[in-house]
Protein backbone atom coordinates (compact mmCIF):
# COMPACT_ATOMS: atom_id res chain seq x y z
CA UNK A 1 0.00 0.00 0.00
CA UNK A 2 0.90 3.30 -1.00
CA UNK A 3 1.99 5.87 2.05
CA UNK A 4 -0.95 7.69 2.90
CA UNK A 5 -1.27 11.64 2.44
CA UNK A 6 -1.64 14.05 5.41
CA UNK A 7 -2.64 17.72 5.93
CA UNK A 8 -1.31 19.79 8.36
CA UNK A 9 -4.55 22.28 9.90
CA UNK A 10 -2.30 24.85 11.92
CA UNK A 11 0.97 26.20 10.97
CA UNK A 12 2.15 28.07 14.52
CA UNK A 13 5.28 27.32 16.09
CA UNK A 14 4.84 23.83 16.64
CA UNK A 15 3.97 23.05 13.11
CA UNK A 16 8.11 23.17 12.15
CA UNK A 17 8.51 20.41 14.21
CA UNK A 18 5.99 18.23 12.85
CA UNK A 19 6.73 18.91 9.11
CA UNK A 20 10.72 18.41 9.92
CA UNK A 21 9.31 15.07 11.64
CA UNK A 22 6.97 13.52 9.48
CA UNK A 23 9.71 13.94 6.55
CA UNK A 24 11.55 10.87 8.23
CA UNK A 25 8.74 8.72 7.67
CA UNK A 26 7.71 9.15 4.04
CA UNK A 27 7.34 5.37 2.90
CA UNK A 28 4.16 5.65 5.44
CA UNK A 29 3.17 8.80 5.38
CA UNK A 30 3.49 12.31 3.30
CA UNK A 31 2.26 15.90 4.09
CA UNK A 32 0.75 17.17 0.92
CA UNK A 33 -1.32 20.20 2.23
CA UNK A 34 -1.14 22.31 4.61
CA UNK A 35 -3.95 25.25 6.35
CA UNK A 36 -4.04 28.13 8.79
CA UNK A 37 -6.19 30.95 9.66
CA UNK A 38 -3.59 33.56 8.84
CA UNK A 39 -2.79 32.36 5.06
CA UNK A 40 0.99 33.78 5.26
CA UNK A 41 2.03 31.39 7.70
CA UNK A 42 0.43 28.30 5.94
CA UNK A 43 2.58 29.84 2.90
CA UNK A 44 5.44 30.25 4.77
CA UNK A 45 5.40 27.06 5.99
CA UNK A 46 4.72 25.39 2.77
CA UNK A 47 7.51 27.39 0.72
CA UNK A 48 9.67 26.54 3.77
CA UNK A 49 8.78 22.60 3.87
CA UNK A 50 7.74 22.09 -0.03
CA UNK A 51 4.35 21.81 0.69
CA UNK A 52 2.40 21.19 -2.84
CA UNK A 53 -0.96 23.13 -1.35
CA UNK A 54 -2.10 25.85 0.85
CA UNK A 55 -5.69 25.87 1.43
CA UNK A 56 -7.93 26.94 3.83
CA UNK A 57 -9.38 24.95 7.22
CA UNK A 58 -12.47 23.55 5.14
CA UNK A 59 -10.17 22.57 1.69
CA UNK A 60 -8.35 21.02 3.89
CA UNK A 61 -11.09 18.97 5.60
CA UNK A 62 -12.70 18.03 2.40
CA UNK A 63 -9.55 17.17 -0.07
CA UNK A 64 -9.99 13.81 -1.18
CA UNK A 65 -6.70 13.71 -1.81
CA UNK A 66 -5.73 14.02 2.17
CA UNK A 67 -6.36 10.57 3.93
CA UNK A 68 -5.16 12.22 7.96
CA UNK A 69 -5.53 15.50 8.78
CA UNK A 70 -2.67 16.29 11.73
CA UNK A 71 -4.39 19.21 13.50
CA UNK A 72 -2.37 21.71 15.37
CA UNK A 73 -4.46 24.25 16.12
CA UNK A 74 -4.67 26.08 19.29
CA UNK A 75 -6.71 23.68 22.38
CA UNK A 76 -9.97 25.71 21.89
CA UNK A 77 -9.86 24.69 17.94
CA UNK A 78 -8.89 20.74 18.99
CA UNK A 79 -12.67 18.76 19.45
CA UNK A 80 -14.04 20.63 16.27
CA UNK A 81 -11.79 20.34 14.12
CA UNK A 82 -11.29 16.92 14.83
CA UNK A 83 -14.99 16.04 14.91
CA UNK A 84 -15.10 17.85 11.49
CA UNK A 85 -12.23 16.21 10.12
CA UNK A 86 -13.83 13.01 11.25
CA UNK A 87 -16.93 13.79 9.44
CA UNK A 88 -15.29 14.27 6.21
CA UNK A 89 -13.81 10.62 6.16
CA UNK A 90 -10.21 11.55 7.62
CA UNK A 91 -7.97 9.59 10.25
CA UNK A 92 -6.84 12.32 12.74
CA UNK A 93 -3.96 13.49 14.68
CA UNK A 94 -4.47 15.79 17.00
CA UNK A 95 -1.81 18.09 19.42
CA UNK A 96 -2.54 17.81 22.71
CA UNK A 97 -5.00 18.05 25.01
CA UNK A 98 -7.40 16.00 23.89
CA UNK A 99 -10.21 18.46 24.57
CA UNK A 100 -11.18 21.03 26.69
CA UNK A 101 -13.42 18.99 29.40
CA UNK A 102 -14.90 15.89 29.02
CA UNK A 103 -17.93 17.18 27.84
CA UNK A 104 -16.53 18.86 24.90
CA UNK A 105 -14.57 15.27 24.23
CA UNK A 106 -17.66 13.03 24.72
CA UNK A 107 -18.09 11.12 21.40
CA UNK A 108 -15.17 11.53 19.54
CA UNK A 109 -14.16 8.01 19.92
CA UNK A 110 -17.48 6.73 18.93
CA UNK A 111 -17.79 8.87 16.06
CA UNK A 112 -14.40 7.67 14.67
CA UNK A 113 -15.68 4.02 15.38
CA UNK A 114 -18.52 4.62 13.82
CA UNK A 115 -16.78 5.49 10.56
CA UNK A 116 -14.00 3.12 10.95
CA UNK A 117 -11.59 5.73 11.62
CA UNK A 118 -8.76 6.19 13.67
CA UNK A 119 -8.16 9.02 15.85
CA UNK A 120 -5.13 9.51 18.28
CA UNK A 121 -3.21 12.35 19.87
CA UNK A 122 -0.45 13.67 21.29
CA UNK A 123 2.64 13.19 22.76
CA UNK A 124 4.19 10.95 20.35
CA UNK A 125 7.16 11.60 23.03
CA UNK A 126 6.31 8.19 24.77
CA UNK A 127 6.90 5.88 21.39
CA UNK A 128 10.62 7.13 21.72
CA UNK A 129 13.49 4.62 22.44
CA UNK A 130 14.46 6.24 25.45
CA UNK A 131 10.59 5.51 27.17
CA UNK A 132 9.57 2.20 25.17
CA UNK A 133 13.14 1.09 26.70
CA UNK A 134 11.44 2.17 30.39
CA UNK A 135 8.40 0.64 29.88
CA UNK A 136 9.87 -2.68 28.80
CA UNK A 137 12.49 -2.69 31.79
CA UNK A 138 9.78 -2.27 34.30
CA UNK A 139 7.71 -4.80 32.71
CA UNK A 140 10.56 -6.74 32.71
CA UNK A 141 11.03 -6.77 36.94
CA UNK A 142 14.17 -4.71 36.53
CA UNK A 143 12.40 -2.70 39.73
CA UNK A 144 10.74 -5.64 40.94
CA UNK A 145 7.03 -4.21 41.82
CA UNK A 146 6.38 -0.69 41.30
CA UNK A 147 4.94 0.72 44.29
CA UNK A 148 5.15 4.87 43.40
CA UNK A 149 6.54 7.71 41.12
CA UNK A 150 6.75 10.88 40.87
CA UNK A 151 6.22 13.35 38.29
CA UNK A 152 7.22 16.91 38.31
CA UNK A 153 7.11 20.25 35.52
CA UNK A 154 8.14 23.61 37.50
CA UNK A 155 8.68 26.62 35.58
CA UNK A 156 8.10 30.18 34.94
CA UNK A 157 6.29 30.04 32.30
CA UNK A 158 6.26 30.54 28.43
CA UNK A 159 6.21 34.14 28.42
CA UNK A 160 10.25 34.43 28.51
CA UNK A 161 10.69 32.80 25.25
CA UNK A 162 7.26 32.05 23.06
CA UNK A 163 5.89 35.15 20.66
CA UNK A 164 2.70 34.61 21.75
CA UNK A 165 2.03 33.37 24.83
CA UNK A 166 -1.43 34.70 25.91
CA UNK A 167 -3.30 31.80 25.18
CA UNK A 168 -1.27 29.24 27.75
CA UNK A 169 -3.07 31.01 30.08
CA UNK A 170 -6.77 30.60 29.08
CA UNK A 171 -8.60 27.55 29.33
CA UNK A 172 -7.44 24.60 27.70
CA UNK A 173 -3.96 25.39 28.69
CA UNK A 174 -1.90 25.88 32.01
CA UNK A 175 1.03 24.31 33.37
CA UNK A 176 -1.54 20.92 33.38
CA UNK A 177 -3.68 21.15 30.09
CA UNK A 178 -0.38 22.18 28.19
CA UNK A 179 2.81 20.18 30.15
CA UNK A 180 0.19 17.51 32.13
CA UNK A 181 -0.04 15.46 28.80
CA UNK A 182 3.33 14.48 28.43
CA UNK A 183 3.78 13.12 31.94
CA UNK A 184 0.41 11.52 32.88
CA UNK A 185 0.89 9.87 29.49
CA UNK A 186 3.94 8.69 30.32
CA UNK A 187 3.18 7.30 33.56
CA UNK A 188 0.01 5.53 32.06
CA UNK A 189 2.04 3.81 29.11
CA UNK A 190 4.60 2.77 32.27
CA UNK A 191 1.72 2.00 35.11
CA UNK A 192 -1.81 1.66 33.34
CA UNK A 193 -5.28 3.43 33.77
CA UNK A 194 -5.78 5.76 37.17
CA UNK A 195 -8.57 4.50 39.52
CA UNK A 196 -8.86 7.56 41.86
CA UNK A 197 -6.95 10.78 42.92
CA UNK A 198 -7.44 14.20 44.80
CA UNK A 199 -5.57 17.67 44.15
CA UNK A 200 -5.12 21.07 45.18
CA UNK A 201 -5.18 23.74 42.50
CA UNK A 202 -4.09 27.56 42.68
CA UNK A 203 -2.86 30.51 41.03
CA UNK A 204 -0.38 32.97 41.95
CA UNK A 205 -0.94 35.89 39.67
CA UNK A 206 -3.94 37.31 37.74
CA UNK A 207 -1.93 38.86 35.52
CA UNK A 208 1.47 38.47 34.25
CA UNK A 209 4.03 40.40 31.98
CA UNK A 210 5.71 39.33 28.44
CA UNK A 211 9.31 39.21 28.13
CA UNK A 212 9.95 37.52 24.94
CA UNK A 213 9.67 39.39 21.47
CA UNK A 214 7.83 40.61 19.64
CA UNK A 215 5.15 41.96 22.89
CA UNK A 216 7.67 42.18 25.60
CA UNK A 217 6.26 44.71 28.16
CA UNK A 218 2.61 43.32 27.11
CA UNK A 219 0.60 42.07 29.85
CA UNK A 220 -1.91 39.41 29.55
CA UNK A 221 -4.88 38.30 31.76
CA UNK A 222 -5.01 34.92 33.37
CA UNK A 223 -7.61 32.46 33.46
CA UNK A 224 -6.10 29.08 34.41
CA UNK A 225 -5.15 28.00 37.52
CA UNK A 226 -1.50 28.03 37.30
CA UNK A 227 0.10 25.23 39.89
CA UNK A 228 -1.36 22.01 40.61
CA UNK A 229 -0.32 19.36 42.74
CA UNK A 230 -1.92 15.43 42.78
CA UNK A 231 -1.86 12.20 44.10
CA UNK A 232 -2.84 9.47 41.66
CA UNK A 233 -3.72 6.24 42.82
CA UNK A 234 -3.40 3.91 39.48
CA UNK A 235 -5.35 0.19 38.79
CA UNK A 236 -2.02 -1.69 38.85
CA UNK A 237 -0.84 -0.55 42.70
CA UNK A 238 1.41 2.42 43.18
CA UNK A 239 0.60 5.89 44.07
CA UNK A 240 2.04 8.84 41.77
CA UNK A 241 2.85 12.44 43.27
CA UNK A 242 2.69 14.65 41.08
CA UNK A 243 3.51 18.53 40.45
CA UNK A 244 2.62 20.75 37.45
CA UNK A 245 3.46 24.73 38.30
CA UNK A 246 3.77 27.86 36.15
CA UNK A 247 4.55 29.60 39.35
CA UNK A 248 8.59 28.44 39.83
CA UNK A 249 10.20 31.61 39.36
CA UNK A 250 13.38 29.97 39.66
CA UNK A 251 14.32 26.84 37.70
CA UNK A 252 13.35 24.22 39.40
CA UNK A 253 15.56 21.42 40.82
CA UNK A 254 13.14 18.60 41.44
CA UNK A 255 14.06 15.39 38.86
CA UNK A 256 10.73 14.92 36.04
CA UNK A 257 9.84 11.47 36.42
CA UNK A 258 10.67 8.49 38.57
CA UNK A 259 9.71 4.71 39.20
CA UNK A 260 10.18 3.49 42.26
CA UNK A 261 9.52 -0.67 42.99
CA UNK A 262 10.62 -3.14 45.53
CA UNK A 263 13.73 -3.57 44.13
CA UNK A 264 15.24 -0.21 42.96
CA UNK A 265 14.44 2.89 41.19
CA UNK A 266 14.14 4.18 37.59
CA UNK A 267 15.28 7.66 36.75
CA UNK A 268 12.94 8.54 33.42
CA UNK A 269 14.19 11.20 31.09
CA UNK A 270 11.67 14.44 30.92
CA UNK A 271 8.82 12.86 29.14
CA UNK A 272 8.60 16.32 26.91
CA UNK A 273 11.50 14.49 24.67
CA UNK A 274 11.98 11.82 22.91
CA UNK A 275 15.82 11.41 24.18
CA UNK A 276 17.76 11.49 27.28
CA UNK A 277 19.63 9.04 30.03
CA UNK A 278 18.20 6.50 32.09
CA UNK A 279 19.09 5.69 35.35
CA UNK A 280 19.15 2.80 37.67
CA UNK A 281 19.04 2.69 41.61
CA UNK A 282 19.77 -0.70 42.78
CA UNK A 283 18.35 -1.30 45.92
CA UNK A 284 20.54 0.56 48.45
CA UNK A 285 22.78 0.74 45.48
CA UNK A 286 24.03 4.25 43.87
CA UNK A 287 22.92 4.96 40.07
CA UNK A 288 23.54 2.79 37.32
CA UNK A 289 23.13 4.32 33.76
CA UNK A 290 21.06 2.03 31.31
CA UNK A 291 21.68 1.57 27.73
CA UNK A 292 18.79 1.88 25.69
CA UNK A 293 17.50 -0.60 23.61
CA UNK A 294 15.89 1.07 20.60
CA UNK A 295 17.84 4.09 19.13
CA UNK A 296 16.39 4.95 16.38
CA UNK A 297 15.88 8.63 15.75
CA UNK A 298 12.60 10.45 17.00
CA UNK A 299 11.14 13.34 16.78
CA UNK A 300 7.62 15.26 16.68
CA UNK A 301 6.20 13.29 14.15
CA UNK A 302 6.37 9.98 14.91
CA UNK A 303 3.37 9.73 16.36
CA UNK A 304 1.62 10.33 13.03
CA UNK A 305 4.18 8.47 11.72
CA UNK A 306 3.00 5.63 13.53
CA UNK A 307 -0.41 6.39 12.71
CA UNK A 308 -0.12 5.81 8.97
CA UNK A 309 2.65 2.69 9.60
CA UNK A 310 -0.57 0.81 11.91
CA UNK A 311 -3.49 1.67 9.51
CA UNK A 312 -1.72 0.35 6.33
CA UNK A 313 -0.82 -3.02 8.57
CA UNK A 314 -4.44 -2.70 9.64
CA UNK A 315 -3.77 -2.36 13.09
CA UNK A 316 -4.17 0.26 16.18
CA UNK A 317 -2.12 2.93 16.59
CA UNK A 318 0.01 3.41 20.02
CA UNK A 319 -0.66 6.95 20.55
CA UNK A 320 -4.72 6.41 20.90
CA UNK A 321 -7.63 8.52 21.43
CA UNK A 322 -8.37 6.20 24.36
CA UNK A 323 -5.50 6.98 26.62
CA UNK A 324 -5.77 10.70 25.38
CA UNK A 325 -9.03 10.26 26.59
CA UNK A 326 -8.35 9.14 29.49
CA UNK A 327 -5.39 11.89 30.50
CA UNK A 328 -7.82 14.50 29.77
CA UNK A 329 -10.32 12.76 32.51
CA UNK A 330 -7.48 13.12 35.26
CA UNK A 331 -7.13 16.28 34.22
CA UNK A 332 -10.27 17.46 34.73
CA UNK A 333 -10.65 15.53 37.92
CA UNK A 334 -7.85 17.40 39.11
CA UNK A 335 -9.51 20.66 39.30
CA UNK A 336 -12.90 18.94 40.00
CA UNK A 337 -11.22 17.18 43.19
CA UNK A 338 -9.38 20.27 44.35
CA UNK A 339 -12.70 22.22 44.30
CA UNK A 340 -14.34 19.96 46.49
CA UNK A 341 -11.33 18.96 48.39
CA UNK A 342 -12.36 15.45 47.58
CA UNK A 343 -10.65 12.28 46.14
CA UNK A 344 -12.49 11.22 43.40
CA UNK A 345 -12.58 7.51 41.68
Amino acid sequence: MASLKAGILGCGKISSAYFEGTSAFKDVIEVVACADQIREAAESQAAAYRIPKVQTADELLQDPEIDIIINLSPPQGHVPMNRAALENGKHVYSEKPFGLNMLQADGLLELASEKGLHITCAPDTVLGGVHQTCRELIEEGLIGVPNSATAFFANPGHEHWHPNPEFYYLTGGGPLFDMGPYYLSALAQMLGPATSLSARTTRAFDKREIFSEPKKGQWMNVEVKTHTTGLIDYKSGPVATTLFSFDCMGKSRLPTLEIYGSEGSLTVPDPNHHTGEIFFRPKYKDDEAVPLRHTYEASRGIGPADMAAAIIAGQNPRASGEIAYHVLEIMESFELASNQRSTLD
